[in-house]
């Protein structure tokens, strides 16, 4: 089975790095998705089938809190796997961000090796 990934970030550069990270990975890849907040990343996941799901934290619109907020509060979408991606990694915020569906966390900046190891823990349990 191939995977369809979406990418939710307002830099331009780092959802091209973490494309070329996922892509050399050798991950099983289908389709990469992409949006810059949280808003525009739920309409794709409400209308594409969506395998793992990479988000920033500080984001305009719709910040990743709020979107994994939202992640976790629909059925429909609750068990997709969820890692973070951001320059903001304190403890506390960590661990409710776990609560609510986050299985990984990447601090930036990250080396495509943290990429395809999330990636492997996360939809491999390897």
């Amino acid at each position: 089975m191939k995977w369809n990934i979406l990418i939710v970030d307002d830099s331009n550069v780092v959802k091209a790095v973490l494309i070329k990270a996922l892509t050399d990975s050798g991950a099983p890849i289908n389709k990469i998705f992409d949006a810059s907040n949280g808003k525009d990343a739920l309409v794709i996941l409400k209308s594409s089938k969506i395998d793992i799901l990479f988000t920033d934290i500080n984001m305009p619109v719709m910040n990743g809190i709020e979107l994994v907020k939202n992640i976790s509060q629909d059925p429909d979408l609750n068990g997709i796997p969820i890692i973070i991606i951001s320059t903001d990694g304190s403890t506390d915020r960590m661990e409710h961000l776990k609560e609510n569906g986050v299985r990984a966390y990447i601090r930036k900046p990250f080396t495509p090796e943290q990429i395809r190891k999330a990636v492997r823990e996360v939809m491999l349990g390897r």
